[in-house]
């Protein structure tokens, strides 16, 4: 299960604003199961946070913010408080939503959540890094994994799949989509970097190129795909915008870095059990 969505905005008006966000197919196909890959359009936010900004550790005005959560949390149809977000840490682990939390520091420090609750919006944040949504239809769980270089490295998606097994899901019934990232051609990394990581996992040679000046350049939604068949999912979608080169749909930490401005903006991919 692969390829890019065939239909992949979808609208929510909101007076002058509008909600943009991709839907997966496998997902979609779902019953009782809303989720989204949110860009960076349909919010109130200004200038180089314009407008989705859903980072409570931005130095967005925190009303923005919260506002443009909100509509997030209208789009999967629960309210403010019934979405959560980790504080993340780019590490592995995962935390249970059995109930609401406060939201940014006050949040659990994890890098993936997962429930079995139905109305509580998991999600996770980024800008670059690869979002991945997990499902088991049958056993009514849901998940959300932040994944850069390090959580993929160190095991942050077979973290998940084993949380999602202690709440009684079947890894082989679990659907897993990979949303917008940066993509290879514009993942210049160094050799140290690539050094280090193959040190790491002598596995993952494959997932490296050079690019025209002869840097290496990593393949991260194609090394997320990789660790998730290894941990046994077969059943993987993925959605291969790249947020670096999408200056319009998505935000992108390396793209605000090359161009030294002060701060970036976050957006958001989540998932809910709606009934």
């Amino acid at each position: 299960m692969e390829g890019a969505l065939q239909h992949p905005h979808r609208r929510i008006d909101f007076e002058d604003h509008m909600v943009e966000h991709i839907k997966a197919n496998a997902l979609d196909r779902l019953d009782g199961i809303a989720h989204g890959f949110f860009g960076r359009r349909g919010g109130i936010s200004n200038g180089i946070y314009e407008s989705l900004n859903i980072g409570l550790g931005s130095r967005d005005d925190l009303p923005n913010v919260r506002e443009n959560r909100s509509r997030i949390a209208a789009t999967l149809g629960v309210a403010p408080d019934r979405l959560l977000t980790p504080y993340q840490i780019h590490g592995t682990d995962v935390v249970v939503a059995e109930t609401p939390w406060a939201p940014g520091p006050y949040a659990p420090r994890a890098d993936a959540v997962v429930t079995k609750v139905a109305g509580l919006a998991v999600g996770i944040s980024t800008a670059d890094c690869t979002p991945i949504l997990f499902a088991d239809a049958n056993a009514r769980v849901i998940g959300a994994t932040h994944a850069g270089w390090r959580g993929a490295l160190a095991g942050a998606l077979e973290a998940t799949v084993a949380r999602m097994e202690e709440l009684d899901a079947d890894r082989g019934n679990i659907i897993a989509c990979i949303g917008p990232t940066i993509s290879q051609p514009n993942y210049e990394v160094g050799s140290d970097f690539r050094d280090n990581f193959l040190q790491g996992d002598p596995q993952s040679e494959g997932y490296f190129t050079k690019g025209p000046n002869g840097r290496p350049h990593f393949d991260l939604p194609g090394y997320v795909r990789a660790r998730l068949e290894r941990a046994g999912i077969s059943q993987i979608e993925l959605r291969t915008a790249c947020t670096y080169s999408n200056e319009l749909g998505y935000f992108s930490y390396r793209r605000a870095t090359h161009r030294a401005e002060p701060d970036y903006g976050r957006q958001i991919s989540a998932i809910v059990l709606t009934g």
